[in-house]
C-alpha cells in the first residue's frame, strides 16, 4: 500500500511580512578620524592608515548638506588687489632661524618645532621670543646675549628694526619659576615678554584676548587640554581641538605662533596626522645630546623653501646661531692620514664642508661587518662592489668602517666620489693631496655623473682656502675659479684613482 506525498499548503502573501524579512543594509556606525575609513563595529586599529585609537563612533542618521549662506561679510576680490604687504616678513633676530623660515616670521603662521626629548626646542623658542620682543634692541639689546652669539651687534639692530612687541609664552610642562630660571641663564629678559604655566585651552585662549600678543609661544601643544572635550591632554581629540582653536586664533589676530610637539619612539610627529597638515611650516630640530651641534631643518613651509637647514651651538649659557658652520665637520689633524677625504655637500641653498674616514681591516668573522655611521649604509656597501669591481681593489673580504666628522649626517649622492677616495687611500694606505676637496655621483658603471651647484661648491673651496678640487665633468663647465685653486673634471672612477693614485 502506498501514500502519495502530502503537499504543503503555500502560505498567502503578506506584504507586511514580506517587507519585515527583506535585509536593509545599515549605514557604518564607525569612522576613522585620521583617514575617513568606516566600520560596522568599533575595532582599536584603522584597517586603512593603520593608526591606533582613532576609530570613533559616527554620529546616526543621515546628515542634511550643508545649504549656501544667504550674505557674505566679505566678498571674494580679484587676486591682483589683495594686499600682500600684510604677509610681510618679520625677522626673529635670529639669522639662522629667519633662513630656515625662508626670511622670517609671517603675520597668521603657525609653526610646529618638533624634536626628541632634550635637544633644545624650549631653549630655542625662549631664545627666539626674547629677541622677538626686544623689537629694535634685538640681540644686542639683550643681557648678555653678545657674549652668545657670534653675529656683530649692528647686523642684528639692522635685521630687526620692529618696535618692542608683546609676546605670550605659554608652558605647560614647567612652571613659571623654572621657565625664568632658564632665561635668567641664557639672557632672555625683555619687558614686553609675558609667561604663564597654563595647561586648560579655555584659559591660554583668555590669555591671548587680555595681552594680544605679536608672537605666542606653546610649550608644549600635547600639554594643553580643553574641558569641553573628551579625553586626557595629548589625546587625538585633544590635540585636534587645540590645534584647531590656536590656528584660529592666530588667523584671526595675525599673529605668529609656534608650536612645540612630542615625537615618538620611531622619530615622528606625536599625535595625528592632521596636525601637520594644519599648520604652515613643519620644523624638525636634531642634534646629538653628546655633541653641541644642533641642526632645523623645514619639512613643510608654505612660505619658503624647504630645503633650507639652520645650524645652532648649544652650550651652558643658551644656544646661539652659527653663520659658518663648514670648518665643524671637518678634522684639524696636522698630518695628513689615510681614509679621510673631505667633501662638500649641500644644505639647500648653502654648500657645507664634511669630511668622510673611512678604515679597513681584515676580517675576523666569515662575514665582513659593515659599519656606517652618519651616511647611507645601503649606499656604502654598493659603492665598496662598484671599487671592488670596476677598480680592482679587493676589499669585499674586509671589514669596513666609515663615518662623517661632528656628527654630520649626509644624504646627497654627492659625496659618493668622496666615499670611493676615501675607501681607496684606506686599502691602499695612502693619505690623500692636503686641501683637496672631492665631490661626484659615481654610478654602478663607474662613471662619475654631474651634481647640482658645482659652482657654489668650488667657491666654498676656494673660500676655506683649499687648493685642490676633483669634480666631476659638466657640459656647462665649472665657472670662474677662485684664485689660487686648481679643479680637475674627471669621468670615470678609474680616472679619478689614476690622478689621485698614480702607480710607479
Amino acid at each position: 500500500m502506498t501514500f502519495a506525498p502530502v503537499r504543503k499548503r503555500a502560505r498567502p502573501y503578506n506584504r507586511a511580512m514580506s517587507a519585515r524579512t527583506k535585509t536593509t543594509k545599515t549605514a557604518p556606525a564607525y569612522r576613522c578620524t585620521e583617514c575617513g575609513w568606516t566600520t560596522a563595529k568599533w575595532v582599536g586599529r584603522c584597517g586603512e592608515c593603520q593608526t591606533w585609537g582613532t576609530v570613533e563612533e559616527a554620529a546616526g542618521g543621515t546628515r542634511a548638506r550643508t545649504r549656501a549662506a544667504s550674505s557674505v561679510q566679505k566678498p571674494a576680490q580679484p587676486i591682483a588687489e589683495v594686499d600682500s604687504r600684510v604677509a610681510a616678513y618679520m625677522s626673529t633676530g635670529n639669522p639662522e632661524f629667519d633662513r630656515v623660515l625662508g626670511g622670517g616670521l609671517v603675520p597668521g603662521a603657525v609653526i610646529l618645532m618638533a624634536g626628541e626629548p632634550g635637544v633644545g626646542k624650549s631653549t630655542l623658542l625662549l631664545d627666539v621670543a626674547a629677541t622677538f620682543a626686544c623689537g629694535t634692541a634685538g640681540i644686542a639689546g639683550r643681557k648678555g646675549a653678545q657674549n652668545r652669539t657670534n653675529t656683530p651687534a649692528q647686523n642684528t639692530s639692522a635685521q630687526n628694526t620692529q618696535p618692542p612687541r608683546p609676546v605670550l609664552y605659554i608652558t605647560g610642562e614647567e612652571s613659571a619659576a623654572q621657565v625664568k630660571l632658564r632665561a635668567d641663564r641664557i639672557g632672555a629678559i625683555a619687558e614686553t615678554l609675558y609667561l604663564t604655566s597654563e595647561t586648560d585651552l579655555g584659559t591660554a585662549l583668555a590669555h591671548i584676548e587680555q595681552i594680544d600678543p605679536a608672537l605666542l609661544v606653546i610649550d608644549s601643544v600635547q600639554t594643553l587640554a580643553s574641558a569641553e572635550v573628551e579625553g586626557s591632554a595629548g589625546g587625538v581629540t585633544q590635540v585636534r581641538e587645540v590645534a584647531a582653536s590656536v590656528i584660529a586664533a592666530a588667523k584671526e589676530r595675525n599673529m605668529c605662533t609656534l608650536l612645540v610637539g612630542h615625537v615618538t619612539k620611531e622619530g615622528t610627529i606625536a599625535g595625528p596626522r592632521l596636525l601637520e597638515h594644519l599648520v604652515d611650516v613643519v620644523c624638525q630640530f636634531e642634534g646629538d645630546k653628546h655633541s653641541n651641534i644642533r641642526m632645523l631643518r623645514a619639512i613643510k613651509n608654505r612660505f619658503g623653501p624647504t630645503d633650507e637647514v639652520g645650524c645652532f651651538d648649544m652650550h651652558e649659557d643658551g644656544i646661539a646661531p652659527v653663520l659658518d658652520p663648514s670648518g665643524m665637520f671637518v678634522s684639524s689633524t696636522p698630518h695628513p692620514v689615510a681614509g679621510t677625504c673631505v667633501t662638500v655637500t649641500m644644505e639647500g641653498r648653502r654648500p657645507l664642508l664634511a669630511e668622510v674616514q673611512a678604515l679597513l681591516d681584515q676580517a675576523v668573522a666569515p662575514a665582513p661587518r659593515r659599519t656606517v655611521s652618519g651616511l647611507d649604509s645601503a649606499r656604502i656597501q654598493m659603492l665598496l662592489a662598484v671599487l671592488q669591481r670596476r677598480a680592482g681593489l679587493n676589499v669585499g673580504k674586509l671589514d669596513c668602517y666609515v663615518s662623517t666628522v661632528g656628527g654630520a649626517k649626509i644624504a646627497e649622492p654627492a659625496a659618493d666620489l668622496a666615499c670611493v677616495m676615501a675607501l681607496a687611500s684606506a686599502a691602499q694606505n695612502k693619505p690623500l693631496p692636503r686641501k683637496l676637496a672631492v665631490f661626484g655621483e659615481v654610478g654602478l658603471a663607474g662613471e662619475v655623473r654631474a651634481v647640482p651647484g658645482i659652482r657654489q661648491r668650488i667657491a666654498e673651496v676656494g673660500r676655506l682656502g683649499f687648493t685642490h678640487v676633483l669634480v666631476p665633468a659638466s657640459p656647462t663647465g665649472v665657472g670662474d675659479v677662485p684664485e689660487g685653486v686648481t679643479v680637475r673634471e674627471v669621468t670615470t672612477l678609474g680616472e679619478a684613482l689614476a690622478l689621485l693614485f698614480p702607480q710607479k
